[in-house]
């Protein structure tokens, strides 16, 4: 604890801020510190109890991550206040755990819209790899309904979703399309140059395109 509050940065901690993030060590840095300390599942969980947004971030890397039960997992979501400690959790380690098919139904159906959204990410994960058993138009039927006024993680959420679809699915592209220029999320968000827009017809399309060349 004391090494990542020396590694505090206010500079950091201001771009952070404006996600909604309350840590101000650089990532890189910090990545540094968990790959010193190797896989560690139960200081993990040490460090997890703090709640500190920094020391989560290294207990997620440090974790084993099929360790976890599921209502360990489904806790620790709950408490995952942090943006990035909430996808990261997602990321690195509800995907690799023998529990993700269960939390993913349990998550998508959830009334908290910030759950959902962990739902919704395991979701396109599953569209990408293995959509087997999936109903991408009932899918498609509810972001068609729900993403215009969905809050912003849930509408981020159902939106990489609805590009996933039509990324991976060429059957259908042209609908997934056509709901991404209907409804118009993101279509003005902010994009670095060399960046993909995360507007829904622009991702589709431009990431096709790449799949197209390769």
């Amino acid at each position: 604890m004391a090494e990542l509050a020396a590694l505090e940065d206010p500079k950091v901690r201001a771009v952070n801020e404006r996600h909604g993030d309350d840590h101000g060590v650089n990532l890189t840095r910090l990545r540094a510190v968990a790959k010193r300390q190797g896989t560690q599942h139960e200081f993990a969980g040490q460090l997890w109890a703090t709640g500190d947004t920094a020391a989560r971030l290294v207990a997620i890397l440090i974790s084993r991550p099929k360790a976890y039960t599921a209502g360990e997992l489904h806790t620790m979501l709950r408490d995952a206040h942090a943006p990035k400690v909430h996808a990261w959790l997602v990321n690195y380690i509800v995907k690799k755990s023998p529990h993700v098919e269960e939390l993913r139904v349990a998550w998508f159906a959830d009334p908290d819209p910030v759950i959902a959204s962990a739902g919704w990410a395991l979701t396109s994960d599953r569209v990408a790899k293995a959509p087997d058993g999936l109903n991408l138009s009932e899918l498609l039927d509810l972001i068609e309904s729900q993403m215009k006024d969905a809050p912003d993680r849930l509408q981020w959420a159902m939106n990489e979703c609805l590009a996933t679809i039509g990324i991976h699915h060429p059957e259908h592209r042209a609908r997934a399309i056509g709901i991404g220029e209907r409804l118009e999320v993101l279509k003005d968000y902010p994009t670095p140059p060399n960046c993909t827009s995360p507007y829904a017809p622009i991702w589709i399309t431009e990431i096709v395109r790449r799949q197209t060349l390769a």
